[in-house]
């Protein structure tokens, strides 16, 4: 039996992915309320009330509600500050990344979703566009999903959209959440997509990893040496010539990175960069 209430919702991915026709991997619950308050006829597993946020046993099943709340951003790029738990829907979904993530859709009906910011407009265009002009300032990872999403669904950057990521690229506050950061490179290149690469050096997205970031040169197919060898550092095959040392990395991504470094350096047996990488791709197999 599905959990349904009059103020609970189904929200963002779950509904995009309806749209699209494809298999939803999480189902995100949003309360227009307080959620804590409502979870309390169920059996809470965990809550954080500084965010309105709760874990319920439902017949067998963990699940997230959040309730609806507003955000600021009073130091940009880092985690927001939660505001007014328990606000309209509408001012709920208005802080969200992209338009196609800010739709809603009642668990009592089926039939109707909720779309103040025409977010199905934008996925039968096949289009990403932010909610407001501040959005890549506030939260410059968008930038990283906004890439995962159009390697993942075959959308574009919406031209005000496009004219705002360049803008921010080209006037990048370095003082961001680079946890936040890497948690999105992770899932991006973990597509292991060439695509996803071509756009990241293309775009100048690549500039936010840190100044002064020199282009590797790399003339092979990623995607290619990724799918011979798999690996769940695939990401640093991606990104491991460039400079992350800005980025929060364990200690076995720092051997790799090491690894990759000394043997761009080396270049045995005349090695060209491909080759070196593909060693370096060899040596990671083992992790």
């Amino acid at each position: 039996m599905e959990l349904k209430n009059k103020n609970l919702y189904y929200v963002g991915g779950v509904i995009r992915d309806e749209l699209l026709g494809i298999p939803s991997i999480d189902i995100d619950y949003c309360y227009e309320g307080d959620a804590i308050q409502f979870a309390k006829k169920f059996n809470i597993i965990k809550e954080n009330p500084a965010f309105g946020t709760v874990r319920i046993s439902y017949e067998g099943r963990e699940i997230d509600i959040a309730s609806t709340r507003t955000e600021s951003y009073p130091k940009k790029g880092h985690l927001p500050v939660v505001e007014n738990i328990g606000c309209p829907l509408e001012e709920d979904l208005k802080r969200r990344d992209f338009t196609i993530n800010a739709m809603a859709r009642k668990t009592t009906n089926k039939n109707k979703i909720i779309d103040f910011f025409d977010g199905e407009k934008d996925i039968k265009n096949k289009v990403l566009r932010v909610l407001h002009k501040n959005s890549f300032i506030d939260d410059p990872t968008r930038i990283i999903r906004g890439l995962k999403f159009s390697v993942r669904f075959g959308f574009e950057l919406e031209e005000e959209t496009q004219a705002l990521q360049d803008e921010y690229l080209n006037n990048i506050n370095y003082d961001i959440s680079w946890h936040r950061l890497k948690k999105e490179l992770i899932e991006t290149f973990s597509l292991n997509k060439q695509k996803a690469y071509d756009r990241f050096i293309k775009q100048g997205i690549y500039k936010l990893l840190g100044k002064g970031q020199e282009i590797p040169d790399i003339s092979c197919s990623i995607e290619e040496l990724v799918s011979e060898y798999p690996s769940k550092h695939s990401w640093l095959v991606y990104l491991g010539l460039f400079d992350l040392s800005n980025l929060e990395l364990t200690k076995a991504e720092k051997k790799i990175i090491d690894w990759s470094k000394r043997l761009m350096k080396e270049k045995p047996n005349n090695n060209t960069p491909f080759e070196s990488l593909l060693i370096h791709r060899l040596r990671i197999s083992k992790w």
